[in-house]
């Protein structure tokens, strides 16, 4: 379990040593990967070790879970073994690269982690929340992210840049509107339930005033 002061977000003195855990959250759409490098970037040129990943991925593992979640052939998986391999992903990265990072004192950038399970099985899929908690405990052995940046974008919105995305489709792309309208209210939720932890953006704005305001906060909450 990583649920002692040094290795968790938000539950006590961090070790001063230790690296910082950001994770970047919205829907499909909102912005948030393109955010996610940007911060990385960023903190770079602040002088910080910086590692940027990506869920479901990150290990060969979770790369290979990644593209069996994604490939648009697997219509027949029910929404439990999606849930089971989007958990498992999540066990072997904690493990094998993010613990290990933050004790060498790297500032680890995640696009997507936990609240994703959240937002898109929880309350998108219908998937009994608690029994999603209980996984979720058991895949990151009690860590948290130190802070979450939230990117709350309008339907409409994400709807158009979705529209403009290049690219083939993959099998969660296939997801209707309300869908999308269900996995937002989910991510809002947890916004309100943990509001030390999660960060509202705005991501109805451009890219780059997006940025500011996220760097705005990183100044001033993490104190860089």
């Amino acid at each position: 379990m990583y649920n002692d002061d040094k290795q968790r977000g938000n539950g006590g003195q961090r070790s001063p040593s230790r690296g910082l855990l950001i994770t970047f959250e919205g829907i499909d759409g909102s912005g948030k990967s393109t955010q996610a490098h940007l911060a990385a970037d960023w903190l770079r040129l602040q002088g910080r070790s910086v590692l940027s990943l990506r869920e479901p991925g990150g290990t060969a593992i979770g790369e290979s879970i990644r593209s069996i979640l994604l490939a648009k052939a697997n219509t027949a998986m029910c929404m439990e073994t999606e849930l089971l391999l989007f958990a498992a992903a999540r066990a072997q990265i904690i493990r094998e690269v993010i613990v290990p990072a933050l004790a060498a004192g790297t500032y680890v950038i995640c696009d997507r982690f936990y609240d994703s399970t959240t937002a898109y099985q929880g309350y998108g899929r219908g998937i009994d929340r608690e029994m999603i908690r209980q996984l979720q405990t058991i895949a990151t052995g009690g860590l948290r992210p130190d802070q979450t940046y939230l990117l709350d974008v309008s339907i409409p919105v994400a709807l158009q840049r979705l529209a403009g995305r290049p690219g083939k489709a993959d099998r969660l792309d296939g997801e209707d509107t309300g869908f999308m309208i269900r996995t937002q209210a989910g991510y809002r939720a947890i916004l309100l339930e943990e509001p030390d932890r999660v960060i509202r953006i705005d991501a109805d704005r451009s890219v780059s005033e997006i940025q500011n305001s996220i760097i705005s906060h990183l100044k001033g909450d993490l104190a860089l």
